[in-house]
């Protein structure tokens, strides 16, 4: 697929990764981490991106063109790492799609088509039921000034931002036929999440968990 031009890319990765109790970034899938593996498909679509770390934290080899940016503060989640990434992006990028490192089974048409569907707004969220995905939206630069005034004010949700801007919420059933089982809304929370998503991709299980 073709780059699409002025849209960036940010993955979230500094989450503690409690109920795992790995990082995720790190977790093995196929020939790849998770991480880079995440980074590779939204690396199809869209350029610069920008992976957002936790102040301290260690990652895969990423290629030498990936931006690491990492929160001022570890701990206040992701709407923290969200304004790290958008104010990492240079005035040549109108804005990002941004996502978690933990959707191993992202697809790139699925992140074509949340552009495609951001328009004239500040924001486009994928919204499944009564469900929001703040992780699988598409962010103008502009909203990082409503973020920062957010964050002083410890309104840490990012549905506080999709709820202050002007967002655009998107069906889910408007994805299926670029994503039938809306496999990039599908977070590896905990070991069986996991186990469940390397079968979805046909890959083996890990010997042992990973180190």
């Amino acid at each position: 697929m073709n780059t699409v031009p002025r849209i960036g890319g940010i993955v979230l990765c500094g989450g503690r990764s409690s109920r795992m109790g790995w990082s995720k970034a790190w977790l093995p899938f196929g020939p790849e981490r998770m991480l880079q593996r995440v980074v590779r498909i939204l690396s199809e679509v869209v350029q610069p991106i920008v992976v957002v770390a936790a102040p301290e934290q260690e990652l895969p080899t990423l290629p030498s063109h990936i931006m690491v940016a990492r929160d001022p503060v570890g701990g206040r989640g992701p709407l923290e790492g969200l304004v790290a990434g958008l104010e990492s992006l240079n005035d040549s990028v109108a804005g990002a799609y941004a996502t978690a490192c933990d959707i191993p089974l992202l697809r790139a048409a699925f992140v074509l088509r949340m552009i495609d569907l951001l328009g004239e707004h500040d924001a486009a969220a994928a919204e499944d039921g009564t469900f929001v995905h703040p992780l699988a939206a598409v962010y103008r630069r502009s909203v990082a000034e409503t973020a920062v005034r957010l964050l002083a004010e410890q309104r840490l949700r990012p549905t506080h931002l999709l709820d202050a801007v002007d967002t655009r919420r998107v069906p889910a059933e408007q994805l299926r036929d670029v994503d039938p089982n809306l496999e990039s809304l599908r977070n590896v929370n905990d070991w069986n999440d996991y186990l469940a998503a390397l079968a979805a991709d046909g890959r083996p299980e890990p010997d042992e968990p990973p180190s």
